[in-house]
């Protein structure tokens, strides 16, 4: 951005020094005028010419090169003079009335001279920028050779969609704990980072990568990339209540009939001997996309029932992730990009609209209801409407809208990952799957021996007393987190001592979940999907690896949705271990990823069998 301004600077000196006071006349020597005949001889042009110029200029009385010269009418006794700023010639008869044009030489100097000034500018400017390198308490901190200049390497990695790796492997490469991503960012792990940067109330702001998931208005705030630390806070404690572990008994039974037409779904896929193949990752989505909208509203959107993608909402929630998570790197320009996109229906604009008018028309419908349902089945919005109703200067319509699209758009995803990596990963590690499934078994088998055997669906409150299940579901989370970039917050003023560095108030620094649920010196073989670690390991290092655990964030901006999302996935999660059987497809059996802040999978492709023996 240096460079990019002192050269604007300069040219725009450049163009606007033609406008400026007179300044002393351009050193081009004494003037002559001669007389240019054409081929019949006869006087047809005064010139008037540098004197360096005359000897090429004329040649034997015949004009050959005019280009340093200036006309005048023939046969009059002329001389040149400099006056506001240009050449002009004059007659003594005429009293120095002008008789020609300014010199094309008299104006070049100025342009020649800001553009001399431009050069300089940009050198002192490359030596600051230089300088401020090698003086900072930072310069040694490894790196890409490029990143230690631009943004561009980072952008480009991102793009990539493999970032999540990427970072692992620079951290291993400079075998650090902090390595530098751009000019001023820097992924950082090990425990001292992550406490001092995320700890509850910790005066690390979020970044302004943030921004590339904001609207450009400011009045138009959400919860997710909001960067007012007291606006945010004021917020989540105002609704942490309707998310909390005690709100999930009345968000059950909207969840136990997504799962219900969900294993329908399934039933129907595994007729036939589950020859058809199917995209579990898709179906994942519809079922989070049903449940979320169940949850928040009391009623799905109908993925499920349908099979589609309606009006294209989940591929738009991809696009979003997409551009927000590029846009944000280079955050000034999103104001413009996303007035471009929105004109040209970019960023996933028709589904952002489909979920903005069902929230709209949602909301409509519940604050006109006279009745509250029964609080043991209240969706989300119902209990929104009765805080509005109690306190509108608290909880406004602006608070409705944000928290119902924000419910959506932020917690479907994150589901679907986590399920889709769940599945997976029991898929091959079948010694796991086993001993899971002898687990849920046990604990949902009505009668003895040689009785008939009823299987009950399990609930919420009976999973957290299933412990091979939650060490599952832990690691899961742990090899595969939903999200895959750092997590970028501001160095507070006055700096703060990270891993034995000082960081400069206003650096930007962050933690990538991948990063710390791979290293090896907190998690003992960290690419082996292994449950048992949750279980056996002794006390000191099942403290250090629930601290380091963060695939749902860390502190004060961890996501708000986490226990919803954990009672998604323990709803769904025995029905499917117990009642189903899936089988890779040829093409699936090592999936293929796209990072884009959500780590999703791309090719997870299986049969569904019914299982035959309990």
């Amino acid at each position: 951005m240096y460079f990019r301004t002192t050269l604007l600077t300069g040219l725009l000196l450049a163009i606007t020094s033609s406008h400026a006071q007179s300044k002393p006349a351009p050193k081009l020597g004494p003037w002559h005028c001669s007389l240019a005949a054409d081929g019949s001889g006869l006087p047809q042009q005064a010139y008037c010419c540098d004197e360096k110029e005359i000897d090429r200029t004329f040649d034997e009385g015949k004009l050959i090169e005019a280009a340093n010269c200036t006309a005048v009418p023939p046969n009059q006794n002329v001389e040149c003079k400099y006056a506001a700023d240009v050449w002009c010639c004059y007659t003594p008869e005429e009293d120095m009335t002008r008789l020609s044009i300014s010199h094309p030489r008299s104006k070049a100097p100025n342009m020649y001279a800001w553009l001399q000034i431009t050069t300089i500018l940009l050198a002192v400017r490359l030596l600051f920028f230089v300088y401020q390198k090698w003086a900072s308490p930072l310069r040694r901190v490894p790196g890409p050779f490029w990143a230690r200049f631009s943004r561009a390497w980072y952008f480009y990695r991102v793009w990539r969609g493999h970032f999540e790796w990427d970072n692992i492997n620079l951290h291993d490469k400079y075998d650090s704990a902090v390595v530098r991503l751009a000019p001023n960012w820097y992924s950082c792990t090990g425990s001292e980072s992550m406490r001092k940067i995320y700890a509850p109330g910790s005066k690390f702001a979020k970044s302004d990568w943030y921004d590339g998931w904001a609207h450009p208005d400011p009045s138009q705030w959400t919860l997710f990339p909001d960067r007012n630390m007291k606006r945010h806070a004021e917020t989540k404690k105002r609704f942490a209540a309707m998310f909390s572990l005690s709100s999930l008994v009345s968000y059950e039974p909207f969840v136990e009939r997504c799962v219900d037409l969900f294993i329908n779904r399934l039933d129907e896929f595994a007729q036939g001997e589950g020859r058809e193949d199917i995209d579990l990752v898709y179906w994942f989505q519809c079922y989070a996309f049903d449940v979320i909208g169940c949850i928040t509203y009391g009623e799905r959107f109908g993925f499920l029932d349908s099979g589609e993608d309606i009006e294209d909402a989940i591929k738009s929630v991809g696009s979003i992730s997409g551009y927000s998570t590029l846009a944000g790197i280079y955050s000034e320009w999103h104001p413009l990009l996303y007035k471009i996109t929105s004109h040209l229906g970019g960023s996933g604009s028709n589904g952002r609209n489909f979920v903005r008018q069902f929230a709209l028309t949602k909301i409509t419908k519940h604050k006109e209801q006279k009745v509250d349902l029964e609080l043991s089945q209240e969706p989300f919005m119902t209990k929104m409407i009765r805080a509005h109703r109690q306190d509108p200067d608290k909880v406004g319509d602006h608070h409705l809208f944000m928290m119902a699209q924000s419910n959506v758009i932020a917690g479907f995803d994150t589901t679907a990952i986590s399920l889709s990596a769940t599945i997976y990963l029991l898929m091959k590690n079948p010694r796991v799957l086993q001993k899971l499934r002898l687990e849920i078994d046990n604990a949902t088998r009505n009668g003895g021996p040689g009785e008939s055997h009823n299987y009950e669906t399990i609930t919420f409150q009976q999973s957290q007393g299933l412990p091979y299940l939650q060490a599952v579901i832990k690691e899961s989370l742990r090899m595969h987190s939903a999200t895959g970039l750092p997590l970028w917050r501001v160095v507070p003023e006055g700096g703060v001592e990270l891993e034995g560095l000082h960081f400069p108030g206003g650096t930007i620094v962050g933690t990538n979940s991948w990063v710390v649920h791979h290293d090896p010196n907190i998690f003992t073989n960290p690419n082996e999907f292994v449950p048992e670690r949750w279980l056996d390991e002794d006390e000191a290092k099942l403290r250090i690896m629930n601290e380091m655990s963060m695939p749902f964030g860390l502190g004060a901006r961890t996501c708000i949705g986490r226990h919803i999302s954990a009672l998604e996935m323990a709803k769904v999660i025995p029905v499917l271990v117990r009642d189903f059987d899936f089988e890779f497809t040829s093409a699936s059996k090592e999936w293929e990823t796209e990072n884009y802040w959500f780590v999703k999978p791309k090719n997870f492709r299986v049969h569904v069998y019914k299982r035959a023996v309990y």
